[in-house]
């Protein structure tokens, strides 16, 4: 991306606040926590975008997991497209997890060819006992069939999670004799190099989430 660190760099060091991510259980009832997941300093509404860039952008560990195809996946190594869109949850949620995915499938379609070429999006399923890598692809095709999965063992998932500011915690037991799996919510935005510098909370609306995606792919955001 282009060099725009002056000024923005300037306001960055100058004028903070701070943003509380909150953690969300996907749970039977549509229960949700407030518990806060990651506080971070972050320069004044600059960057024109709906979501938060981060000045200090998580980096992404090297964790083994499981595509749909039930092939290795390595989020970092393979995040190499301009922006990876990334979302933890499970396929049984009944509430959240739908949406944002809906969200994210909507915002998709606000762009045109070249755009969509230039975007991935991977679920990472916070749920590995009951989410095969079978399971996973009839239930991301639902909403984009370009849409990659991925499982693998719980500790390396919470593991990718944690360094991502994405708490992954088993929920209680359900009279049916599932679980609930409470996850934080938020949609992060990957680049090359094992860096998310993106983050959008589980509210922002496919419109605005489209467009960001639309101004990051264009270069018109600081530099991360």
């Amino acid at each position: 991306m282009a060099d725009r660190r002056g000024p923005r760099r300037l306001v960055a060091a100058l004028v903070t606040v701070l943003a509380v991510l909150a953690l969300t259980g996907c749970g039977a009832r549509g229960q949700a926590s407030d518990s806060p997941v990651a506080n971070v300093s972050i320069a004044a509404d600059t960057d024109g975008l709906h979501g938060v860039v981060l000045p200090n952008p998580y980096r992404v560990p090297h964790e083994r997991l499981v595509d749909t195809a039930g092939r290795p996946f390595d989020l970092a190594a393979e995040a190499t497209k301009p922006l990876t869109l990334v979302f933890f949850g499970y396929t049984n949620c009944p509430d959240v997890c739908q949406v944002v995915m809906a969200t994210i499938a909507a915002s998709l379609v606000r762009l045109d060819a070249r755009e969509k070429a230039e975007v991935a999006m991977v679920f990472v399923t916070t749920d590995p006992v009951r989410d095969t890598p079978r399971k996973l692809h009839a239930y991301l095709d639902r909403f984009n069939p370009s849409f990659e999965g991925a499982t693998g063992s719980l500790p390396a998932i919470v593991r990718l999670g944690r360094a991502l500011a994405i708490p992954v915690e088993k929920g209680q037991k359900l009279a049916s004799g599932g679980y609930d799996v409470t996850h934080g919510t938020q949609v992060l935005g990957l680049v090359p190099g094992g860096r998310a510098p993106y983050v959008w909370t589980q509210g922002t609306d496919p419109g605005a989430l489209g467009d960001d995606i639309k101004k990051i792919l264009a270069d018109q955001v600081p530099d991360q």
